[in-house]
């Protein structure tokens, strides 16, 4: 018997890509897909979680679909707008610039409190069996940006925005999760939305290095990170930041010295062009190890699935490499964490980013 089969995994390839579910439990179709494409992880949304015995549930059927008890289950839950886990089940937390705006005035108190915010999440994540979460943001947060970042982002400032991350970073690991950097190398200037559009930015490499890359170089040791749909000339004159191998290579690998396995941003959104099954082989040819493709419709995830072809190589070891690093959550008492949070940020609160 192999290693993987005594811990309860299957040994086949599994494919470079992770999927995301269409509903709240598994249909046959999706059963089927599963088992014969076998995905290297999921994701879910709002759409997935009803509640907690219904997520873990569905959690569990995922992982018995591709015969693998220790597949990757991710989700987006940042507090404020991006939040997938939504109360009376689960708690409300504040956006990340709530932290910044913290920082300013006390950096060590901010920093405090990043950790306790990553930590809460965890503690919300780990019992359901979600292992990843697609969290911090260490997108620049500058005038004039598009309101798909916007609060998202903790400051214009980017030692800030290290600072906090790390900070972040470890909570999530102290918590059990694991957490994935965004958006590589950066999306703090782009002025519209990459869900609609394809977003230009038109600034200067020198600028580019000085401000937008500072965080994730602070951050570059992190496991995992995720692309930005997004063009930059100076750059790239022809594929945005997920399709580039010169960006990918020379500046998220070279220049930003991320170590990490690297995730594409969602290939559904409409920044990028042609079929589902040419946005995931472009992906991963540049130098994405993992394509990433989020909204369950069932055609769309076949072709990913089939085009990404199999996770092997650098890109495997650099997966396998971040999933080792999880270890079990450290004791916490979480009310007493959500009453300190409370009280570092009550200074910052605003009526409509209420903690309770």
């Amino acid at each position: 018997m192999s290693p993987g089969d005594r811990e309860g995994r299957s040994t086949r390839s599994n494919a470079a890509a992770i999927v995301g579910i269409s509903g709240t439990a598994l249909t046959p179709e999706e059963i089927e897909l599963y088992a014969s494409k076998r995905p290297s992880g999921f994701i879910l949304f709002a759409r997935n979680c009803e509640s907690p015995d219904q997520v873990a549930s569905l959690v569990r059927s995922l992982r018995l679909a591709v015969n693998d008890a220790h597949v990757p289950i991710l989700i987006d839950q940042e507090g404020g707008r991006v939040t997938r886990l939504k109360p009376p089940h689960w708690q409300m937390l504040p956006p990340l610039r709530r932290i910044g705006e913290c920082a300013k005035l006390a950096p060590e108190l901010a920093r405090e409190a990043a950790w306790l915010h990553a930590r809460l999440v965890a503690f919300d994540l780990e019992p359901l069996g979600i292992t990843i979460n697609c969290s911090p943001v260490l997108d620049l947060g500058l005038k004039g940006q598009t309101e798909a970042i916007g609060d998202r982002a903790f400051s214009e400032d980017p030692s800030i925005v290290g600072e906090l991350g790390q900070a972040m970073i470890e909570g999530f690991l102290d918590g059990g999760v694991i957490p994935v950097i965004k958006h590589l190398p950066g999306h703090g200037r782009a002025t519209v939305d990459s869900h609609a559009h394809l977003p230009r930015v038109s600034a200067h490499r020198d600028v580019l290095a000085a401000a937008d890359w500072q965080p994730f170089r602070q951050n570059a040791e992190a496991p995992l990170g995720m692309t930005a749909h997004i063009l930059f000339p100076a750059l790239d004159l022809a594929c945005c930041a997920t399709q580039s191998s010169t960006i990918i290579n020379d500046i998220i690998r070279g220049e930003i010295g991320f170590s990490g396995a690297l995730l594409s941003d969602d290939l559904s959104m409409e920044a990028l062009g042609g079929s589902l099954g040419e946005r995931a082989r472009r992906a991963i040819e540049a130098g994405c190890d993992l394509a990433l493709h989020c909204n369950g419709v069932m055609a769309e995830m076949t072709a990913v699935l089939t085009a990404s072809g199999p996770l092997e190589g650098d890109s495997l070891k650099r997966f396998n490499q971040a999933l080792s690093i999880r270890r079990p959550p450290e004791p916490f008492d979480a009310s007493a964490g959500r009453e300190r949070l409370i009280s570092l940020l009550a200074p910052f609160a605003r009526e409509s980013e209420a903690l309770s």
